[in-house]
Formats: structure tokens, C-alpha cells, sequence
């Protein structure tokens, strides 16, 4: 007999799981009719014409309940019925909508749903769009909707988990647990878990969405790729998927940059680029589809570079599901500041990825001989030997990313005991950074050339003039910015040769726009290397304890030194401004701590002043976590987090007296040293000793001084 547990909201886990259910077997039943339709086509059209009708309203269905799992989801979250594992893990009470929101796609179940929902909407598009290609394209799509349709289900098949269900109980999921003996044990389940303080910024209600629709994208030229070989058109799907590959390699570029965004003004590492295993997962694919849209473009106008157009398409795609076996599988747990942790689905995960990885491999092999390859050699002076030049440096770039961010998985794989860098920074700015010099002058030597061929003379005669224009700015750039490393000039030598050249072309095609989209990304690219230069390299540390504070073990010598202890209303100067800690705030959890900034002149008058309001919370899972507060100028941005805060409620309950303990200072007038938890400061020194002292001075004292000094708690 079934136990009845006192007020459960059953019926919206029901039907969200209806949902699941539905989506699944709407997926498989689009994948087995698309097929279908592709395989009749040729012969029985109107066969394949009733098939083609039936996978449209299988798919239809699929993502219908695909939206009605993610309504019956945010409902449930949004009602906080913590009975729900899902709600009760990823949100609380004290939430606002928007990170209501946020609480959708933090947890692995969430963000899966994400990413089928907009595989379902591309979908949709390439009903309207796809024409005689729908059939082919769309039995892909499906299939990898079956897989990851399966990843929701929840349910155990001959002892083996099939997916993690988001309307999964929270006493199914925490089994044994002897509150959930109690018929009310609701009446005890007062709040959530919460979500992750460092989710609860605005960029991730944001951030994720753009950033899962550029993972969805990459299928749609892998897509095009594997229906050119199983329709054996073979030349025929690249014009096609052109628009698609370019719209990915945009959609998943924002993605990135949002990442980056979030991560400048949300972690307190201070930049926005770690090298961290998640953030490569994510930029290895982007860098491969990027290489795969070039040498698309070449086949397009000389009809060279078909096999690697195959090739990466593929790849780009095979490589985002090797990243979500990375991020999700557990893997990563150690390695990663935002990886998934595990929930028993890495066989799962493993399937999907080489149910995929056989697919494009085995029709790549099986078609390899009917594949048309080229026989005449492009010319040197021609766009579309350096656009494949270009694409294999990016190649180069993707693989060292990949062999550096896998080795946590050949460790767990294969037993082996690889070590990681011990400074990642270092490490792949050592390889990328030659790279990017590469690739900001490959896009311009590219771009001046024609297809086919172009006349040396001509070509080196634009490259001299651009070359010398380029080290004249060089040279003001690094007088300016007092750059002086020698990788560095050679960055900023290629970077403005990238903005001069595109800027030429940009300028002879601003009557024809259309035709003006790469001269724009490419001085964009050229762009984000000047920013990141300077922010890498003009770095200054302005918070430097010239006071030999030592604040504990958990800090090694450079934090120790890079750090200020701040007492309130008490000014420090630091670099050229005044600051002063105001006090703080309390809205639960954060602390939100008032630090106020006055910009100082060479003679020392106040010429701005400003308040940041960093925030940090002691959360009892995660330790200390600190959210920063930057104030934004034109040319620089200062950067202001939290790194050790009061605990309150230890210091109410600490004991009031304490042992004497006896401090030795050298010390002068407006020195100021710490003594236990006081800041002591010398105010003066004199002799004029009060009579009460005097009074026991004996003979032998020669000298007698008083020292005036003003002690802070």
C-alpha cells in the first residue's frame, strides 16, 4: 500500500514527465520517417511524400512536449514545490524571477532541455527552409533528439539508468533518509537549496540560452555534411549549409564572449579568460566550425577543399558532444570551477558520443572514393590556398587546446597519472598567442588575394605599403601604452595589420554591404586581440600591504602581499586614490560592503570620487564566495572584490578577555603597526611626562617621553 504524503503536488510531476515520454517516442518516430521519406525519395514520391507528412507531425509533437516539459518545470520551480529534487536543489524562496530563471538551466536535466528546445526550433526552420534537403537533414536532427530526449527520462532498464528525470521526488531521490519516513516531512522542508551565488548574476539569465544556441547550431553543418553523403551529394549540400555554418559561428562566438562578460564581473580572478577545461569545450568547436566555414567558402568559388569541408563540419559537431561528456560526466569535477558533477549517465553520454562519432566516420570511409577531389593544386597567390592555410592554423590552435583540457579524461580513462600545467596562463598563452599572430595576418593576406590567382606584384606591393603603415603605429601604440615585450610589439604589429588591411577592403566595398560582413569580423577579431593585450599586460595591482599584515594560511605570499585590510572610515592610499571602507549591508545571503574611491592629482585635490559595493557570503557548501564591483573608464577598468571577510557570529561569542601579550615595535611619529586585531598609530612623541609619572621616576632615569598613540578594534 502506497504511503500518502501530506501536501505533494504530484500532478505537475505527472504530467512533465508525460512530457518526457512523448518527446522521446515523438523523436524516435521522426527519426524512423525521415528516414523513411529520404529513402523512398528517389523512386516512390509519393510514398515518400506520406512519410514526409508523418515526420513533420512526429517531430511537431516532439516539440510541443519539449515546451510543455520546460512550462511544467519552471512552474514547479517558480511554486517552490521542493518536494520536486530539482526545485529543491537549484532554488529557494528568497530568489528574485530572474534567477528563478537562471534555476532552469543550472542543473545537467535544465540544460539539457535547453539544448533539445533549440535543436526543435532549428528544426522547424529547416521545415520552411530545407526543401529537397528536409528529409535527409532532419533524420540527423531527430536522431540526435532521440538521444537527447533520453537523457531526461529517468528510468532503469535492465539495471542500467536511462537519463535523469527534472520531475524526479525529492524522497525517490533521497531514499533512506530518515525524514522522509514522516508523512509531513514537508512541514520540515522549509526552503531550497538555492542556486550557486556565483550563478546569481544577470549575465547568466542571459549567458546560457545564447551560449546553448550555439551549441545546437553546430549541427546544422554536420547535418548538411551527413546528408551529402547519404544522398551522395556530394558538392551539392555546401552552398546550402553556408548560411547556417556562418549563422553558428556568430550565435556561438556571443555565446562565448557573455561567458567571458560573466566571468570579468563575477569571479574574482580578475579577467575573463581562465583557460579553464569548460571554457575550452566551448571554444575548440567554435574554432574548428570557423576553419570549416572558409574552406566551405573556398569550395563555393573554386571548388577546392570539399573533403575538408566534410571533415570539419563533422568534427565541429562530434567535438561539441565530446565536450558534454567532459563538462557532465564528472570528469572535469576537479579540474573545472563550472563543470556538471556526475549523475551516473557517463555510459550514456559515452554512447551518444560514438553512436555519432561511428555515423561520420564510417560514411566518410564508405564514401571516401566517390568523394571529388581535387587534381589541380591551388595557386599560392590565391585566396583559397591561404583560406585553407588559415583553417589549418586554427586546427593547430583547436588541437592544443583539446590535448592540454583532455588530459583530466585520459587520466580517468586510461589510469594514467598526467600531470596539467602548473600555470595555465602561461602554458597556452605560450602556443596561442604565436597563433593569433598567424591568424590576424592570414586574414588579411586572404583577403587581398582573388580566387584563382592575383598578380605577385600587385599583391606585394599592398603588403609593403600596409606593412610600414602598420610599424609606424606600432611604434606610437607602444610609446603610448609602454608595452615593451618583444611578443607583445609583435601582437600589436599584427593586430593593426589586421585593422589597416580589412579597413582597405571595408572601404572599397562600403558601396556593396552585403559583401562587407568579413572586412567587419575581421577587424573586429583584430580588436579583441588590442583588448586583450592591454588587459593582459597593463595589469597593476594598486591594494599592496605596506603594512605586513599577515592574513593567514589560506593566503599564500603573493595574495598576502596583493591584499589590504581595510578598517571603517579609516582612508589608505592606494596608487593615486583614497579609499575608504563606508560600511556594509546585509541582504541575505550577501553582504554588500561600501568602498569609496576618491581620485587624487599630482597635488593631491580630489577629482573624482565613486563608490563600488563588492559582495561576498560565507555559504556553508562553498566557503567564501565573492561577487566584485568594477568601475568602468574608457581606458582602464579598476577591479574591487572581497578576499576575507568578519564572521559575526564567531566574534559575538568569542570570550572578551584575553592573555597579555607582549609586542616589541622600532617605531617613529605616523608610524602604524597591527597588534593582534588593532591598528596602533604614532600621533606624537614628547617629553612632557605627567606628574604622576614624574613623581615615580627615580635618579637613575635620564630620559623620560610620551608616546600619543590612537588604537582601532
Amino acid at each position: 500500500m502506497n504511503q500518502i504524503f501530506a501536501g505533494e503536488h504530484l500532478l505537475p510531476g505527472q504530467i512533465g514527465q508525460s512530457f518526457v515520454v512523448l518527446s522521446f517516442v515523438g523523436a524516435i518516430l521522426a527519426t524512423i520517417s525521415y528516414y523513411a521519406a529520404h529513402h523512398y525519395s528517389k523512386n516512390q514520391i509519393l510514398e515518400s511524400k506520406r512519410w514526409l507528412s508523418m515526420a513533420r507531425v512526429a517531430f511537431l509533437t516532439h516539440f510541443v512536449s519539449v515546451i510543455g516539459i520546460a512550462t511544467t518545470l519552471f512552474y514547479i520551480i517558480h511554486s517552490h514545490y521542493f518536494e520536486y529534487h530539482y526545485a529543491w536543489s537549484h532554488s529557494s524562496r528568497s530568489l528574485p524571477t530572474h534567477y528563478i530563471i537562471s534555476c532552469f538551466w543550472e542543473g545537467q536535466e535544465g540544460s539539457f532541455l535547453l539544448w533539445t528546445f533549440w535543436h526543435c526550433v532549428l528544426g522547424v526552420v529547416l521545415m520552411r527552409k530545407a526543401k529537397s534537403w528536409e528529409a535527409s537533414t532532419l533524420f540527423t536532427l531527430s536522431l540526435v533528439q532521440v538521444m537527447l530526449s533520453s537523457m531526461l527520462l529517468g528510468v532503469y532498464v535492465l539495471g542500467y539508468k536511462i537519463g535523469s528525470s527534472p520531475f524526479i521526488l525529492l524522497r525517490d531521490a533521497m531514499a533512506g533518509a530518515p525524514i522522509f519516513s514522516r508523512p509531513d516531512y514537508l512541514n520540515f522542508v522549509k526552503d531550497g537549496n538555492g542556486l550557486n551565488p556565483l550563478l546569481q548574476n544577470y549575465w547568466m539569465v542571459i549567458h546560457p540560452p545564447v551560449l546553448f544556441l550555439g551549441f545546437a547550431s553546430t549541427v546544422l553543418p554536420f547535418m548538411f555534411a551527413i546528408a551529402g553523403l547519404l544522398t551522395k551529394r556530394y558538392t551539392a549540400w555546401v552552398v546550402p549549409a553556408l548560411p547556417y555554418t556562418l549563422f553558428g559561428v556568430g550565435v556561438l562566438a556571443t555565446g562565448i564572449m557573455m561567458g567571458a562578460a560573466w566571468a570579468y564581473e563575477a569571479l574574482s580572478f580578475g579577467g575573463y579568460w581562465a583557460w579553464d577545461p569548460v571554457e575550452n569545450a566551448s571554444l575548440i568547436p567554435w574554432l574548428t566550425m570557423v576553419g570549416a566555414f572558409h574552406v566551405m567558402l573556398a569550395y563555393k568559388h573554386t571548388q577546392h577543399s570539399l573533403v575538408s569541408s566534410f571533415v570539419l563540419s563533422i568534427a565541429t559537431f562530434l567535438l561539441i558532444l565530446y565536450a558534454t561528456f567532459m563538462t557532465r560526466s564528472g570528469i572535469l569535477g576537479n579540474a573545472s570551477v563550472h563543470a556538471f558533477t556526475d549523475l551516473g549517465m557517463s555510459g550514456q553520454l559515452l554512447v551518444f558520443l560514438g553512436l555519432f562519432v561511428g555515423m561520420g566516420v564510417f560514411l566518410l570511409i564508405f564514401n571516401w572514393k566517390s568523394i571529388p577531389k581535387s587534381q589541380k593544386e591551388e595557386a599560392t597567390y590565391s585566396r583559397e590556398f591561404w583560406l585553407f592555410i588559415g583553417s589549418l592554423v586554427l586546427i593547430i590552435s583547436a588541437f592544443q587546446i583539446f590535448f592540454t583540457t583532455s588530459i583530466p579524461v585520459y587520466n580517468a580513462l586510461f589510469g594514467a597519472n598526467v600531470a596539467p600545467p602548473a600555470d595555465v596562463l602561461t602554458h597556452y598563452n605560450r602556443w596561442q598567442m604565436p597563433i593569433a599572430i598567424l591568424v590576424l595576418v592570414l586574414m588579411v593576406v586572404g583577403s587581398f588575394l582573388r580566387y584563382k590567382t592575383t598578380s605577385s606584384q600587385v599583391f606585394w606591393r599592398s603588403m609593403s605599403i600596409l606593412s610600414l603603415l602598420s610599424v609606424g603605429l606600432t611604434v606610437c601604440f607602444v610609446l603610448v601604452s609602454k608595452i615593451y615585450e618583444w611578443e607583445y610589439i609583435v601582437l600589436i604589429f599584427a593586430s593593426m595589420f589586421g585593422i589597416l588591411g580589412n579597413g582597405q577592403i571595408l572601404l572599397k566595398q562600403i558601396k556593396k554591404i552585403k559583401m562587407a560582413g568579413s572586412s567587419v569580423a575581421h577587424i573586429g577579431f583584430a580588436l579583441v586581440m588590442v583588448g586583450v593585450l592591454l588587459s593582459s599586460a597593463k595589469k597593476e595591482v594598486l591594494s599592496k600591504n605596506e603594512r605586513g599584515v599577515s592574513y593567514g594560511e589560506e593566503f599564500n605570499a603573493k595574495e598576502n602581499a596583493e591584499n589590504v585590510l581595510l578598517f571603517k572610515d579609516e582612508p589608505l592610499l592606494m596608487g593615486k586614490y583614497k579609499v575608504t571602507f563606508v560600511g556594509d549591508t546585509t541582504i541575505a545571503p550577501n553582504t554588500f560592503y561600501r568602498v569609496n574611491y576618491k581620485a587624487l592629482n599630482d597635488k593631491q585635490e580630489v577629482v573624482d570620487e565613486f563608490t563600488l559595493t563588492p559582495n561576498a557570503q560565507v555559504n556553508p557548501k562553498m566557503g567564501l564566495i565573492a561577487s566584485p564591483d568594477t568601475k568602468h573608464f574608457w581606458s582602464s577598468d579598476l577591479f574591487t572584490h572581497v578576499t576575507q571577510v568578519i564572521d559575526k557570529e564567531s566574534l559575538a561569542n568569542e570570550p572578551k578577555y584575553k592573555q597579555p601579550v607582549s609586542y616589541k615595535f622600532n617605531i617613529k611619529r605616523g608610524d602604524t603597526v597591527m597588534i593582534g586585531e588593532n591598528l596602533v598609530m604614532v600621533e606624537g612623541i614628547s617629553n612632557d611626562v605627567p606628574k604622576e609619572i614624574r613623581a615615580k621616576m627615580t635618579g637613575e632615569v635620564q630620559l623620560a617621553v610620551v608616546a600619543n598613540v590612537r588604537i582601532t578594534n
